[in-house]
């Protein structure tokens, strides 16, 4: 073999070995997210877990999310905010954010629901109820409410992009979980749970589809790499020493 074709074989191996490992490593992430799926959808099917049960597991907070929980509590309507740009089914509005007040003296943020966006005014708020009264909230644990990204300095007031659970606790001086609750349904109250809020949540998506159209285009790309090697440094110099 002369010093050229040495050199081919070296390029071309050391390329294939790279395409491949990233083929691997794509459909290993796909393990991964399959993984933490089938983790979650059996942490969801885990027994409800109550207020004892949240101050207890408070120091591993890893182990609680996307469990279900159920807590009573009363609604502190004065301090809602709402997360502005939020869509569903196509649709942009808010997500609603209330505190329960719970039976310990603490609090926990609730993402309620979602409200359309008035098409005239941005800012308007379209009617909604929050029960008064105990309520009985239940719903997935969730490290954070829903956050997008956000230029500039946070925003305050009732409408903004996103919200800190410490640093809404700060501004509310309530000793806040350091969770939140999606809600997917309630109890008692008033108006029971016909409050106007949509809770038609997007599904969790784990993206597995894109590992494995990037693993098959690397594979490709490594399949090909042999077969230019093959036909440039093996099948056309044999044809040509035929001819």
């Amino acid at each position: 073999m002369t010093g050229r074709g040495a050199l081919a074989l070296a390029v071309t191996l050391l390329l294939v070995a790279a395409t491949a490992r990233l083929g691997f490593w794509q459909l290993d992430r796909a393990a991964q997210k399959l993984a933490l799926e089938q983790e979650r959808q059996e942490r969801a099917r885990l027994p409800l877990l109550t207020l004892p049960d949240l101050a207890a597991a408070e120091g591993a907070r890893g182990d609680i999310w996307q469990r279900r929980a159920s807590l009573s509590g009363i609604w502190a309507a004065d301090e809602t905010i709402y997360l502005d740009n939020r869509t569903l089914q196509g649709r942009a509005g808010f997500y609603v954010i209330t505190p329960l007040l719970l039976e310990d003296g603490r609090a926990v943020l609730v993402q309620r629901g979602w409200l359309p966006r008035d098409v005239a005014e941005r800012t308007r708020i379209a009617p909604y109820r929050t029960p008064p009264g105990a309520v009985q909230v239940s719903g997935l644990i969730a490290p954070q409410p829903s956050r997008m990204v956000e230029l500039g300095q946070a925003a305050s007031g009732p409408i903004r992009q996103n919200v800190d659970i410490d640093a809404y606790a700060r501004e509310t001086r309530r000793r806040l979980l350091p969770f939140v609750v999606v809600q997917d349904s309630v109890r008692g109250g008033s108006a029971g749970s016909t409050d106007g809020l949509l809770r038609d949540w997007p599904p969790v998506t784990t993206g597995v589809h894109t590992n494995y159209g990037y693993a098959l285009q690397w594979f490709a790309l490594c399949a090909l790499l042999i077969g230019l090697y093959v036909w440039f440094q093996i099948i056309q110099p044999r044809r040509r020493a035929r001819g």
